[in-house]
């Protein structure tokens, strides 16, 4: 019997996914409990009890200052400055993507410039974003574009330069324009890798965008979790860390599902 032609069932596809999660939980317990123990007022592992607390009090409590719901208000913060940034970088890696991978010329032009653009580090260029835009959501915007559009540019140019040079050959014997071909046929094949390369650069997306606020906001999660981290608060800084991470996965699928619904053939090609 060769491992590598041995496929679990459904069941223990199940057990096996929820197991490193699982041991993990189990290793956090003890460690909680082994800390408490030696000190009941200790912060490094709060037990499950001051989880429990923590989320009721960010989550169900108004704060006293605001009246707003701490956890939720964040949220929407974060959410707002994350999608805009993953919006605008969408459609810039679309059309830019798009062209540098069908025309030669603009290739030639463009495709060595997004290349040494996506080497420079984007956390180094926060403080030039601070200081010519400003510390409002502009930059934490902005820099969110900056980390993740050259990337998803050269990945969509790689995808139109992959396809089939045929298929251009016969769209221009049918009489089909540059304009033409381009919608008709480079888009559909383009859109379904589109969206994967978006689902790829959420967790950085996230990286920048924690890191903007961590420096200069007064709202988010980020700038939540570099708040309170200076109390040792790590009964709330474990929870925003799980949220953020839950709004990432959810994201994820999310993502996905509307890729195989809108491009139920993609979902062949990625099995194949």
């Amino acid at each position: 019997m060769r491992w590598i032609n041995t496929r679990p069932g459904r069941g223990t596809q199940l057990a096996l996914m929820l197991f490193p999660f699982l041991l993990l939980a189990v290793a956090y317990g003890f460690g909680s409990a082994a800390r408490l123990a030696e000190n009941a007022n200790d912060k490094l592992l709060p037990s499950l009890a001051g989880f429990a607390d923590a989320i009721d009090r960010m989550a169900f409590v108004a704060d006293q200052r605001t009246g707003d719901y701490l956890l939720w208000s964040d949220t929407r913060a974060s959410l707002v400055r994350l999608f805009a940034g993953l919006g605008i970088s969408t459609v810039i890696a679309l059309l830019i993507g798009m062209a540098i991978g069908m025309l030669p010329y603009l290739r030639a032009l463009l495709s060595p410039f997004v290349a040494v653009i996506s080497m420079v580090p984007p956390l180094a260029l926060l403080p030039i974003l601070f200081i010519v835009m400003g510390l409002g959501e502009t930059s934490k915007i902005a820099l969110i574009v900056i980390g993740i559009a050259p990337t998803m540019i050269r990945d969509l140019a790689l995808r139109v330069l992959e396809l089939p040079r045929e298929q251009i050959i016969k769209a221009e014997t049918l009489g089909g324009s540059s304009w033409q071909i381009a919608l008709r046929v480079l888009l559909p094949q383009i859109l379904p890798r589109l969206i994967t390369c978006l689902r790829l650069q959420i967790g950085p997306a996230w990286l920048f965008l924690i890191a903007a606020e961590a420096i200069s906001s007064d709202s988010g999660l980020g700038y939540r979790i570099f708040l309170v981290r200076r109390y040792l608060s790590m009964d709330v800084i474990f929870p925003y860390v799980v949220w953020i991470t839950l709004l990432a996965v959810v994201t994820n699928y999310a993502l996905d599902r509307i890729r195989i619904v809108a491009f139920p053939w993609s979902e062949l090609e990625t099995q194949g």
